[in-house]
Order: structure tokens, then sequence, then C-alpha cells
């Protein structure tokens, strides 16, 4: 394995690199995982490509309503559970772009905005399916705003979607914990 300096590191993608720092920084509570996404950044088989099975970088959406009171949520095809719009990077290294036209792929929305700062990182493991062994998503999550229309189209990705309310979502028992604790930050900025 070939280790680099975090100049090197930081040479990749220096706003990326930045951005992880900064989001250890403001969630402190959450155990560095910052820290570990810089690390997965550096690595010497690219981060970035779906090939990479021991873990790649994702990205996904926290969709919000023009309100900001609304979550747009998937039900995923494959994992077959409600969660937030999303997928692979696919060699793209601008992140908050990949969470964007995965929103825009899955919502059919068109109208939509991304703000550039990471909203939430979550490690998370993914289930052997066909030829594909099980494996690591990073998922860089950011919020993207629907700006226009939000009549939704259902992709092939998805068994539905929906719009929740955010509040509400912490009376879901059957909540994703990455969701929950989403719920949690929007809320408490946007209180």
């Amino acid at each position: 394995m070939v280790r680099r300096s975090m100049n090197h590191i930081a040479s990749l993608a220096p706003s990326l690199a930045a951005a992880f720092a900064e989001y250890d920084r403001a969630w402190p509570q959450e155990g560095g995982a910052g820290a570990m996404f810089l690390a997965l950044l550096g690595d010497a088989e690219d981060p970035f490509a779906r090939a990479r099975l021991t873990g790649h970088f994702t990205a996904s959406a926290w969709l919000v309503d023009g309100t900001g009171e609304r979550l747009l949520m998937t039900h995923h095809r494959k994992l077959d559970r409600w969660l937030q719009l999303g997928g692979h990077a696919d060699g793209d290294r601008d992140l908050a772009a990949v969470a964007l036209r995965e929103a825009e792929e899955e919502s059919g929305l068109s109208d939509l905005v991304v703000l550039p700062e990471i909203f939430d990182l979550d490690r998370h493991w993914i289930p052997e399916r066909g030829d594909v062994p099980g494996h690591w998503h990073y998922d860089v999550r950011y919020v993207v705003r629907a700006t226009g229309s939000e009549d939704f189209v259902v992709s092939d990705e998805s068994h539905a979607l929906a719009w929740r309310g955010i509040v509400g979502l912490r009376d879901d028992p059957g909540l994703d914990p990455s969701i929950a604790r989403m719920r949690t930050k929007w809320v408490s900025k946007h209180a």
C-alpha cells in the first residue's frame, strides 16, 4: 500500500480535504468521521471508482422543499428501505455535483440547488448483491433545495418517493439512524 503525505492528499482534492477537516471541527461528537473520509481520499486505489470494492465514495442529497420543512425520501428498490436520494461517484471528484445529479435523476425534479458545504458523513455497509461482494459506502451528504415544482417522478431505482415532514420523522420507529441524525442536525439549525 502506498502511503501519501497530507500535502499530497490535499493536492488531490483541496476543497474536499479541507471540507472533511472542517466537518470534524463542526461535529466533534461524531468521533472523527471526517478523518476516516480523509484517509480514504488519500488511498492509492481510486476511492471515487465503484470498482474499488473495499469501499468507495458515494454522494447523497438531503433534498428539502422550498420551505425546508419536508424531505424527499426514496423507498430504495435494492435496499428496500426509506432513505435519502443518492448514488455512486463513478469517477466524479465533485461530490456536491454527484449529489445534485443523483437527486435530479432519481426525482425528476429540475429546479434544484445544492449547497456546497458537507451536511453529513456516513460510512455504511452494503450487503452482497449478485456478483458484487459486500462493501463500504463512504457517503458524503449535501443539502439540496427544490426551488421550483415539487412534483417528482419515481425512477427505476425506487419503489416510491414521498415528501415527509422533517419534524415528524422523529416519530418513525423504523427510521434509518443516519436519517435520524440528519433530522436532528436540520431541526437544530432551522428551529
